[in-house]
């Protein structure tokens, strides 16, 4: 990375008042940011906060801090899009994915269960992949990943190279989910957007890399869903440390790309 200091920009938008008073989460974001583009930052995160199908915010923060810790680079995971043309089957797919990466049918189903208790929650669930048990202590509030970024040029390189969109939400969910399934402990990643008009989920790991599911819950519906299927015999507080405070650039090169023929 360049000398130059960068910065954790975030949102958190709510309508009824603040989350911790029981507002409605509304829309939430995070940018890396130098502090020359610290104003362009804050009113990208602004704008999305302010317009979003889920309602209008009457409640926003926005903060921002210095990042003092070395900052990663990482190579996207690989996007494949699957087609399903019902929610029945796209939460079948799901369920067959995350068996493909080796975590058991009761587990899966476990971790089915514990999302319903909680999908109005901001943050992921973490679920221990050998027991189905939901392992973080957060409650309503969740793990929320941060200190996150793909610099939009070198997404748009990276969106024409595979004949992707390039779409911001697609930008957004693939750093989260090429952070999350960085880390040894992360077996797969579960999630669709609680964003009603959006309907398309996936299933990440290391090994399937970036699984787009286009039916993943009804349209209209509220509920999102984030689930980290984790291996909780590594060290869970340095995991959790990892996702909210290790800054992570998504980072791709041509160069280094190693994936042949794959679906887009």
């Amino acid at each position: 990375m360049k000398e130059e200091r960068y910065y954790s920009v975030r949102m958190r938008a709510a309508k009824n008042g603040p989350h911790e008073h029981g507002g409605k989460h509304i829309s939430g974001g995070e940018l890396l940011s130098t502090y020359s583009d610290l104003k362009n930052s804050v009113n990208a995160l602004l704008e999305k906060g302010l317009h979003h199908s889920r309602g209008t915010p009457d409640f926003m923060q926005i903060q921002f801090e210095s990042i003092h810790e070395p900052i990663k680079r990482i190579q996207p995971l690989h996007i494949d899009t699957n087609e399903a043309d019902t929610v029945e089957k796209g939460r079948k797919l799901s369920r067959l994915l995350l068996e493909k990466v080796g975590i058991e049918r009761q587990v899966i189903e476990k971790a089915f269960t514990e999302w319903t208790k909680y999908s109005g929650m901001r943050g992921a669930i973490l679920i221990d992949v050998h027991s189905g048990k939901r392992i973080d202590d957060r409650q309503e509030k969740g793990v929320r990943v941060s200190r996150i970024d793909w610099m939009k040029t070198n997404f748009e390189l990276w969106a024409d190279y595979f004949h992707v969109p390039k779409s911001t939400r697609i930008r957004e969910a693939l750093v989260i989910a090429t952070k999350v399934c960085a880390h040894p402990a992360t077996i797969a990643e579960l999630c669709w957007s609680d964003d009603p008009e959006y309907t398309t989920g996936y299933v990440a790991s290391k090994k399937l890399g970036y699984q787009r599911i286009t039916n993943l819950k009804e349209y209209g519906d509220e509920r999102g869903c984030r689930i980290f299927f984790v291996d909780c015999r590594k060290d869970l507080n340095a995991y959790i440390h990892y996702l909210e405070k290790q800054p992570v650039f998504i980072h791709w090169e041509v160069e280094n790309e190693t994936t042949i023929n794959r679906k887009k």
